[in-house]
């Protein structure tokens, strides 16, 4: 009977899916909403029991195809390889003619989603988005705008911004950083005439009186945020950078099952929707088919909008 038992509790034990130890790649520099990403997920994924050890490694260039490419060729049939990317990745394969694509992973999940803010350093000249505006037209290559990797978010934003100003999207100056990080210390230190990206990545400077934040790029007035929408100030502009998860080519079915429970049981956990409201994300989290069909039609969308304001030919 002991020996049943036993026998019983032993393939129980077998039963039970071995915890994944989770490397998790953000594709930019540290402090960007990539980074900051993968750090929260390293620590819910921990604190919830789902990862015994999640690391995170960063992989930074060329909007995040340099750490897909890297993660796509290194990590083929690994189910605990995982990688943070998105819209901004999403805009880079293409402006950059990337040989490797979200096609040659396993996309898993949309996680979050949060709208861009137009900022500029608080000595600024510049005390509203009417007054950026006006010094666009004026001179488009004399306004200086900070941002991440070409091609992505912050640089669509732009180059819409332009175009419902009604200037050339191809006449911007558009400097491309490579992390949210360097782009905030290229505001702060007044090397641009103003600063593009998540309203979460410049939150904090503006809560410090270090930024002033002129614009948000949401349909309508966010709540707790004390600055117009484009479309108040007459640009007809909205847009949402959203985030993902995706993991290592080559997955078995079973495998990928096994990430996207992870994924969806961090995604639904208090631990995860606190970080959220913390971080004033969204949550926007769409797994399955419907995030395969959705994601093709980002792709698609991003690419004619880059065709469009002429970064893609």
């Amino acid at each position: 009977m002991k020996q049943f038992v036993l026998a019983s509790l032993f393939a129980g034990a077998l039963a039970v899916p071995a915890m994944a130890d989770y490397t998790i790649i953000a594709p930019a520099n540290p402090g960007g909403g990539w980074d900051q990403t993968a750090r929260t997920m390293q620590t819910v994924l921990q604190e919830e029991g789902i990862s015994k050890s999640a690391q995170v490694q960063n992989v930074p260039g060329a909007g995040g195809t340099i750490g897909l490419a890297q993660f796509a060729s290194q990590n083929k049939g690994n189910p605990d390889a995982l990688i943070v990317g998105g819209y901004v990745m999403v805009g880079a394969i293409l402006t950059n003619n990337s040989p490797v694509s979200l096609t040659d992973v396993t996309p898993i999940a949309r996680l979050t989603g949060e709208y861009e803010a137009i900022v500029v350093p608080a000595a600024s000249p510049i005390q509203d988005i009417a007054g950026l505006i006006e010094a666009l037209k004026a001179d488009p290559g004399a306004v200086s705008w900070a941002g991440g990797s070409a091609g992505g978010t912050d640089h669509i934003a732009v180059g819409l911004i332009a175009k419902a100003a009604g200037v050339d999207p191809t006449k911007i100056n558009y400097i491309a950083y490579s992390g949210g990080g360097e782009a905030l210390a290229a505001i702060l230190g007044n090397q641009v005439t103003a600063g593009i990206s998540s309203l979460g990545e410049f939150e904090a400077q503006i809560q410090a009186g270090t930024l002033r934040l002129l614009a948000v790029t949401s349909p309508e007035r966010l709540e707790g945020v004390d600055a117009p929408t484009l479309q108040e100030a007459g640009l007809d502009v909205t847009l949402e950078n959203w985030r993902m998860v995706a993991a290592a080519p080559g997955l078995s079915d079973e495998q990928k099952a096994k990430v996207t429970a992870d994924m969806e049981k961090m995604a639904k956990s208090e631990a995860w929707q606190k970080q959220l409201s913390d971080k004033g994300w969204m949550d926007t989290w769409l797994a399955g088919p419907e995030f395969e069909a959705q994601l093709e039609k980002d792709i698609a969308a991003t690419d004619a909008i880059l065709r469009d304001i002429g970064l893609v030919k």
